[in-house]
């Protein structure tokens, strides 16, 4: 069914042009009658139950312009094909080894990293979703025919597509933020552009010591829940923050999250402030 089925695009065309199925005298025409009528401007196609206005003219030509790159062979079998083994085709064998075989180590380690008994539960989850790229960023949106691909921009108005490795390490707003934190920590480094190699790296920077590496964690997934909140409050409430403003909130944040679970841990706001790592015992 032309109108009905998702057979162009994410989603039925009764969804992305809802007006003018409104205005179309044959609702229930079928894909391979309406290309036999012709879909070219003025083509019978198209047959209106009035004239459109010109803004409804706008709303067609975009219709058409989304079926241009649509190719349509008449007489052939439509056909599953098993992406991992398109020649040989699917198998119990083939989807048990794509499932159980890994080819990105350090994604394995990243994730391993996420489960730490100083952080919420809920900011655990959100880093596994992060790292596997579940999260709904503009550019998985468009990826799933949710938003259209000139809405993608990050929120930060940078002018790039927004990926989670884009929002989280390469936007030159939140890039600023993480030099913040590693200047806050006393960390200095050269950071990865890919979400899993950062978390490996910024944990292991400055030494593999039980004490140093969960402290760097927690500091990572905690600055990793903060711009996604404040990408969040900039899509959904308008309200932006600055750089600094967002360092203050991670380091409240952190001196919470420690003594909540660290009843013998006496520092005060001050002196977090100035030197994490000595209140830690491990500058």
């Amino acid at each position: 069914m032309f109108w009905f089925h998702c057979w162009c695009g994410g989603a039925p065309l009764i969804e992305q042009f809802s007006r003018l199925f409104d205005l179309v005298v044959d609702k229930y025409i079928n894909v391979a009658n309406m290309l036999s009528l012709r879909l070219s401007r003025g083509g019978e196609g198209w047959s209106w139950r009035r004239r459109l206005w010109a803004w409804e003219e706008n709303v067609l030509e975009e219709c058409r312009a989304l079926l241009l790159d649509v190719s349509l062979f008449p007489n052939t079998t439509n056909s599953w094909v098993w992406l991992p083994d398109p020649i040989g085709g699917y198998s119990v064998r083939g989807a048990y080894e794509v499932i159980t075989t890994t080819g990105d180590s350090n994604m394995d380690s990243a994730l391993d990293l996420v489960w730490h008994h100083q952080v919420p539960l809920k900011v655990m989850i959100f880093a596994w979703h992060l790292i596997r790229d579940r999260l709904p960023t503009r550019a998985n949106l468009v990826s799933k025919g949710i938003l259209q691909l000139d809405t993608a921009l990050c929120v930060t108005g940078c002018g790039m597509i927004e990926t989670a490795d884009h929002l989280f390490l390469s936007c030159l707003f939140f890039a600023v933020l993480w030099e913040q934190v590693r200047l806050w920590i006393g960390c200095v480094g050269v950071d990865f552009n890919i979400i899993s190699n950062h978390f490996v790296q910024f944990t292991c920077m400055s030494g593999f010591g039980k004490a140093r590496r969960s402290f760097l964690r927690l500091i990572w997934l905690l600055t990793s829940w903060v711009v996604w909140n404040e990408r969040n409050n900039r899509v959904f409430k308008n309200v932006v923050t600055e750089a600094p403003r967002l360092l203050d909130k991670i380091k409240l944040l952190s001196l919470a999250w420690l003594k909540a679970k660290n009843v013998t841990f006496v520092f005060g706001t001050q002196m977090w402030w100035s030197s994490p790592m000595a209140c830690m015992g491990i500058g």
